[in-house]
């Protein structure tokens, strides 16, 4: 992170969206600032792919900030850090069903954001560079069970040849996962859930494992982060054939597992 990483503000306040571009540019960040979806959406197209991140308010004056969130992942995976005035459950899950990296209600401090925006560049920067160490979990320790097994990181789950079942294809060199032949356009925490799902079908994965395996800072995220994820992805293996909506099981108070044989 540097000064020259380049930050998209989609707010239509002007006093909030000058709050954030003058704290943002204080902490050597290079903001810049548009007041409605189509105008972000142009900048974004414009920019060639040269934002880190996207700080996105939900309601904005031409479209919502959700409608946004879906254009922006349809063309590519740039962070979103949603902003809103909502404070309900229901709408942090939306944001981050929608592939939403983080959630900040409003009022808030300045700080807090630039905070929280340091910490998905993190994430999805040392993601990126480095799917070989495994993330730790926010305490500081290797993520292992207590009085189990250790927990294996995303990246021991990922390996560097597809590893293909009936039907079911994990590729995690090239981060693509196929259904019948047919790519899913998976975000990247719906693709390390099925990769993780996907190395032992069967098997019953708890909400709290799935969290420490998938998730950089698993404590900092939702109770229904996992099941929000869940649902998603099942849309989409639906979208390919009805029938794979069933493909991830789930065990009540247990979790959720892949069906043996997918």
């Amino acid at each position: 992170m540097t000064a020259s990483t380049r930050i998209l503000v989609i707010e239509d306040e002007p006093a909030i969206a000058d709050t954030l571009v003058y704290a943002l540019r204080s902490e050597g960040f290079a903001p810049e600032w548009r007041t409605t979806g189509r105008e972000g959406l142009a900048a974004l197209a414009a920019g060639g792919g040269g934002f880190a991140l996207v700080i996105l308010d939900v309601g904005l004056p031409d479209m919502s900030g959700f409608d946004v969130c879906r254009e922006l992942r349809a063309r590519g995976a740039v962070p979103v850090l949603f902003l809103t005035a909502r404070s309900g459950e229901i709408d942090r899950v939306v944001g981050l069903e929608l592939g939403g990296d983080d959630y900040v209600t409003k009022p808030f401090s300045p700080r807090e954001v630039t905070a929280r925006v340091r910490a998905i560049l993190r994430r999805t920067q040392a993601g990126e560079a480095v799917r070989g160490n495994g993330p730790e979990r926010a305490d500081g320790s290797d993520g292992a069970k207590k009085g189990g097994d250790a927990t294996e990181p995303v990246c021991h789950l990922l390996s560097d040849k597809p590893v293909l079942t009936v039907g079911l294809e994990v590729d995690g060199e090239c981060k693509m996962a196929r259904w019948g032949g047919v790519k899913l356009d998976l975000t990247r925490y719906e693709f390390r859930l099925l990769a993780v799902l996907h190395s032992r079908p069967g098997r019953v994965w708890s909400r709290d494992e799935l969290m420490s395996r998938v998730w950089e800072d698993p404590g900092s995220s939702l109770d229904r982060t996992v099941d929000a994820h869940i649902k998603t992805l099942r849309g989409k293996l639906r979208a390919v054939a009805e029938p794979a909506g069933e493909l991830i099981q789930t065990h009540r108070g247990e979790g959720y597992s892949l069906r043996s044989g997918a």
